[in-house]
């Protein structure tokens, strides 16, 4: 399977993309947690103390949102997966503009 780190996640962690052996039918948290025990250094940014997902991480497998998925983190996954993970992302422009 395959991973992709993007913004904060690719520096912490110092890649950008990288293979992620699992079984078939591992599900996305067994895979979050693989990934954690890889790159120590994305723990905190990633899991809360219970070790769940923050809600501030965007988790996405094969371009669809973790939280919109019918088992969530318990998803099976395939060797052919991509999971893509985004920080939070902040900005925008100074100015409101209100249409009335």
């Amino acid at each position: 399977m395959q991973v992709n780190l993007y913004a904060t996640f690719r520096l912490l962690a110092g890649l950008k993309t990288f293979d992620l052996p699992l079984p078939p039918g591992a599900s996305v948290a067994q895979a979050v947690e693989s990934i954690v025990e890889r790159y120590p250094v994305l723990r905190s940014h990633w899991l809360d103390e219970s070790g769940s997902l923050h809600a501030h991480v965007l988790l996405f497998v094969n371009g669809r949102e973790v939280r919109t998925l019918p088992d969530e983190m318990q998803t099976p996954l395939q060797p052919g997966d991509v999971l893509d993970f985004f920080p939070p992302v902040a900005g925008g422009s100074r100015r409101s503009v209100c249409a009335f």
